[in-house]
């Protein structure tokens, strides 16, 4: 079983060297990838490339890239560079990204997102797999006049995965991408509306079956009802979010922290193997850290379990 966590959030403060630490920690405990958010803070995936170069065999990446504010000739750069960095170890996640954080942060028009992305991924594309573009679009233009290929960037070439969760942005991602990272889509949402729209996109573009990467807030712990407390306060901002109220309520719920697992080893196993069933190809686990240090180093222990294929213990 594929699992990895988050190592670094947005509300997270550690310096670089902790990370390494982290993730050093992370690959220990059996984990096979380590997942960089992207905030205003650090660069995830220049992030990525020091973890990864610093970190042998542990999967990095970004989750993810808000295509808004950005060109992907400069992405391109970003990515390839990583991917060099880590000897073909690291994941490219984009996002389109919240309306009220985009127009606030770069004062600029959260404006036909959908033809924006698929502009942006086939321009992104080639780069990754050529390092050439001449690409002009309505909303974009991305030529090469100069080299854009980074040696060893495009070996293998970086999985493209986009953070799509709505109907129209799972069929881009399913024509153009490598697969999703949603964040907060529970089972239901996944087998009834996530897989199939983008299974059936990616099948129609004569593309492989697309990954399912998905991102789940978790947290092994001896004090549930604290720690639910705690991730009430944390992830209230997505129930804000249009995006994220509609794949809420298609997962059966109606906040996002009723989708966080929390509980005993059993509780956060269980919910993960119902992810994979409903066709995960991947669990992320995220928030692990809302509990304390000791929580975490324990949710962490049992994901590494599950990654080897073991059994939890409750």
């Amino acid at each position: 079983m594929t699992v990895g966590v988050v190592l670094m959030s947005g509300g997270q403060a550690a310096t670089i060297d902790e990370t390494v630490l982290r993730a050093e920690e992370a690959a220990a405990s059996g984990l096979t990838s380590g997942w960089f958010a992207q905030t205003l803070g650090y660069d995830s995936a220049s992030l990525a490339a020091i973890v990864g170069r610093e970190v042998p065999g542990l999967q990095v990446g970004s989750s993810a890239i808000p295509i808004f504010g950005r060109h992907p000739l400069i992405v391109s750069s970003q990515a390839q560079t990583a991917q060099a960095a880590t000897g073909g170890r690291y994941h490219l996640g984009l996002a389109l990204g919240a309306k009220t954080v985009v127009e606030s942060a770069f004062g600029i028009a959260h404006e036909r997102p959908i033809r924006l992305l698929r502009e942006f991924l086939t321009a992104l594309r080639g780069l990754l797999t050529t390092g050439s573009a001449d690409h002009h679009g309505e909303l974009l233009t991305a030529t090469t006049p100069l080299p854009a290929g980074v040696p060893g960037g495009a070996e293998p070439p970086v999985p493209l995965l986009v953070a799509a969760m709505g109907p129209q942005a799972l069929r881009v991602t399913g024509e153009l991408a490598d697969g999703t990272l949603p964040f907060l889509a529970g089972p239901k949402a996944l087998e009834e509306h996530v897989v199939p729209v983008l299974t059936k996109a990616a099948e129609a573009a004569g593309r492989p079956a697309p990954r399912v990467v998905a991102l789940v807030p978790g947290v092994v712990t001896s004090d549930p009802d604290a720690v639910r407390e705690r991730a009430a306060i944390d992830l209230a901002f997505y129930d804000t979010i249009p995006s994220y109220q509609r794949v809420i309520a298609l997962s059966g719920a109606e906040r996002a922290a009723q989708l966080a697992a929390i509980g005993d080893e059993r509780t956060l196993a269980d919910t993960v193997r119902r992810y994979r069933d409903a066709g995960a190809t991947e669990v992320v686990v995220t928030a692990t850290d809302l509990g304390g240090e000791a929580d975490r180093r324990r949710t962490w222990q049992l994901l590494g379990g599950l990654a080897a294929g073991g059994n939890p213990s409750s």
